[in-house]
């Protein structure tokens, strides 16, 4: 007869332990999450996470130490959440071409956008005074950055675009232009959809402005 009961305890309790502490850690940022839907980004109380959980304080500050760490975890959970919605749209696609792809890209950034409205705000505007991410929560955000520079580059490789577009001043512009039509849209009409905004409805316009800006001949008499 094989016991095996002490080895087996020995190497489950702690995966256990692990387990329950991501699930208390998933609840905490969930709870924040929904604070913040109302009370405003900025104005996330610690106490008011606790309270909703049924915790006390103390026992709160055994997942986070600080406001400031909560804030880091949404931000790098906000930015890998939306880094795989990105690459699931663009693996999705049906077509090869460079464009097309770009624009299933940036539409599938602004329609998360839309929908994480509490996540938008804390990664893509300073909402938070004094709050700056960790390089560890900031490494998806550096990802997306890498990503679109590979898309630019798709396009330079296809012939669409010039050397440029893939630059770090290309990556610049191409943020600056599409995070300015996704304020103006949550600013002014943030309970819209994505198909029904009217500063939504322009990104194939700002792509195509982009693509015009950035054309193979771009320099050339």
């Amino acid at each position: 007869m094989v016991l095996g009961f002490p080895h087996d305890m020995s190497t489950t309790v702690p995966d256990r332990r692990t387990r329950r502490r991501q699930e208390t850690i998933g609840e905490i940022l969930d709870v924040a999450i929904e604070l913040m839907e109302v009370e405003g980004v900025a104005a996330l109380s610690l106490s008011a996470v606790a309270r909703r959980l049924g915790m006390q304080p103390p026992s709160l500050y055994q997942y986070f130490p600080s406001k400031m760490a909560i804030y880091d975890a949404l931000f790098q959970r906000g930015s890998e959440l939306f880094l795989a919605a990105q690459q699931e749209a663009v693996a999705a696609a049906t077509t090869d071409d460079v464009v097309e792809l770009h624009l299933i890209g940036t539409t599938a950034f602004a329609r998360w956008s839309m929908q994480n409205p509490v996540y938008s705000q804390l990664m893509f505007w300073r909402t938070v005074p004094g709050f700056e991410p960790s390089p560890e929560a900031f490494a998806p955000a550096k990802e997306v950055l890498a990503e679109l520079q590979r898309h630019l580059q798709a396009g330079v490789d296809a012939g669409r675009l010039h050397p440029d577009a893939a630059s770090e001043e290309g990556v610049a512009l191409f943020t600056s232009v599409t995070s300015g039509v996704l304020s103006q849209q949550m600013a002014n009409e943030p309970d819209a959809t994505f198909e029904e905004g009217r500063f939504t409805r322009l990104l194939p316009v700002v792509l195509e402005m982009f693509y015009q800006h950035y054309a193979p001949t771009r320099g050339k008499k």
